[in-house]
């Protein structure tokens, strides 16, 4: 069975090319456009095993969308990835303290990130 994995942009060019990239590689994924849709899709009953998220992003960003999830039982281990146009030391560092499992900079090799996603959900 296919894994699931719920990316998170508000860029609807970057959103289809992490899922071509994904469904290249045989996961399944849905997509979402900030954090509070990506709350609303996970609400509706989606059970990802990986949620692949941007940083800065209206309505809530990457950040909020991370705390929000460590915050709710049912994400507490589900695995996290930031990708981000972001590689400024200390905002690695928040998206780490707010329970971030790894961190991608855009633009991303499709081959990497295939790789990183088979390393945090295999």
């Amino acid at each position: 069975m296919a894994k699931k994995i719920l990316t998170v942009d508000d860029s609807k060019t970057m959103r289809e090319m992490v899922a071509f990239t994904l469904k290249g590689a045989g996961y399944e994924v849905t997509e979402a456009e900030d954090g509070k849709n990506a709350l609303d899709v996970l609400g509706g009953g989606l059970k990802p095993d990986l949620i692949i998220t941007d940083l800065n992003m209206p309505v809530m960003d990457g950040f909020e969308l991370v705390t929000a999830l460590r915050n709710n039982p049912a994400y507490k281990y589900v695995p996290i990835l930031i990708l981000t146009t972001e590689s400024d030391p200390a905002k690695k560092e928040r998206g780490k303290a707010a329970g971030a499992t790894g961190w991608i900079v855009k633009p991303f090799n499709p081959e990497k990130l295939v790789q990183v996603v088979k390393k945090v959900c295999p």
